[in-house]
């Protein structure tokens, strides 16, 4: 048990040494606390990654680092998703949204992020809020024009149509967001999507374009090699699809015996290929009670049907396709709803966003017309300033002439007063030379 064990953990440290192919330091933090990131990531639906994630958060709060708590939370809330706890995982992608919205110099780890719960919320059965997050993140690629954006966009529409079970639309989502893979050179992305058109081409039961596709994504497991588990899957299914049973159950045990096969998928996943390995093996009764713990009704009536079918319980298997058909119309309801509410919201969004450009231009012609007429007071006053500065100059003109033409006839008066005193005095000295005289 111990040499196993250590067998486990020296494979997951080798991997670890190629995970920086796969998972890009998109954060740009230290290359310490990446290997550690990088370490949880492909464990990423580990318990332990709790352990990791508050180590990572206190850290972040105790230098300050915004990165580090956004690490911490988007290694969190995916084992949050595994445990069930939608609270938890919502306020965790909440957390990293309220730091990282606004931030355009974070946007690709921001887009991973959106893209990673948009998956969670899909298979939680959340498509219409899958659906709006996806349009949002379209929304802020297409006015940044950020390729990788639209990419994950694309990406996420195309796992809503999958899960409403559109196959045709849902490839040729995956196939724009290969396009937009290539436009953002971020082919390590490429394979994933090969995986996903592959799967699609399954259920329409087109073999060779599933092939073609495997063997595509096949290609960069030399790269990434933690990719061998979606590869091995997608194959296993293929192969169960096809009826090549020695091929399946080499796949499936390839599966079993690969320490990172329960690390890196959840539990309907694992259930979902159980039940066709033992459905394979002839095993119908416990593949019956293997599809009761799958998570959904479809996915539940979609298996034992088949598996009743098998054992030509047609009775059981008529009863399981009625149920399924009922969930495909509950489904196609609910489908319908979630289309209107995205509309709502969308078309609530539009009114709020042109309230809003109503209400800036509404108080931009308020400060507009403030500014009009704070300027009109203003030169009015000037006006009324140098108008009355004007009057106050005449009126000081007008006085200073009233008080020269006083000031001049003053003076004429004196010099009339001079001359006749002047007069006066030349008679009163005639008067007394003539009496001399005499």
């Amino acid at each position: 048990m111990r040499n196993k064990s250590a067998i486990i953990i020296l494979l997951l440290c080798l991997a670890s040494v190629f995970c920086r192919a796969q998972i890009v330091n998109r954060l740009k933090v230290d290359d310490d606390v990446f290997q550690r990131y990088a370490f949880g990531r492909m464990q990423q639906y580990d318990p332990a990654n709790l352990v990791l994630a508050d180590s990572l958060y206190n850290a972040g709060v105790a230098e300050g680092n915004f990165r580090y708590k956004c690490l911490a939370l988007s290694l969190e809330f995916p084992v949050r998703f595994a445990q069930g706890d939608t609270e938890r995982m919502d306020a965790a992608v909440a957390e990293i949204k309220e730091m990282l919205g606004k931030r355009a110099d974070t946007r690709a780890f921001y887009f991973g992020i959106i893209h990673e719960y948009c998956q969670y919320l899909i298979h939680l059965g959340r498509a219409a809020d899958a659906m709006l997050e996806a349009r949002m993140m379209g929304r802020i690629a297409s006015k940044e024009r950020i390729p990788l954006g639209q990419m994950y966009s694309y990406r996420i529409t195309g796992l809503i149509q999958s899960y409403r079970t559109n196959s045709y639309l849902a490839i040729r989502n995956f196939v724009n967001a290969a396009s937009s893979c290539v436009e953002a050179k971020a082919e390590q992305e490429l394979p994933n999507l090969y995986i996903l058109i592959a799967q699609e081409y399954i259920k329409l039961k087109d073999y060779l374009h599933a092939e073609e596709y495997c063997v595509k994504a096949e290609h960069y497991q030399a790269f990434f090699p933690t990719l061998r588990i979606k590869v091995l899957m997608t194959r296993a299914y293929l192969y169960d699809s096809k009826g090549e049973w020695d091929a399946f159950w080499d796949c499936y045990d390839k599966l079993v015996s690969d320490p990172l096969y329960r690390m890196q998928t959840n539990n309907d996943d694992r259930y979902e290929m159980d039940v066709c390995y033992l459905q394979s093996k002839g095993l119908f009764e416990e593949a019956l009670a293997k599809a009761d713990s799958l998570g959904t009704a479809k996915a539940r009536h979609e298996k034992k049907h088949v598996i009743y079918a098998a054992q030509h319980s047609f009775g059981d298997a008529y009863g399981e396709l009625s149920s399924l058909m009922s969930e495909k119309d509950s489904i196609y309801i609910k489908v319908q709803n979630e289309d209107m509410a995205i509309l709502d919201a969308e078309m609530n969004n539009a009114k709020l966003r042109r309230d809003a450009e109503r209400l800036k231009a509404h108080n931009q012609n308020i400060i507009l017309i403030g500014f009009i007429v704070m300027f009109a007071i203003a030169f009015m006053a000037i006006l009324l300033s140098q108008w009355q500065l004007r009057q106050n100059l005449d009126e000081m003109k007008n006085k200073n002439n009233e008080m020269l033409v006083a000031r001049r006839a003053y003076q004429k008066a004196l010099d009339a007063k001079e001359a006749e005193n002047s007069v006066k005095i030349k008679i009163l000295q005639n008067r007394k030379s003539n009496t001399i005289r005499l």
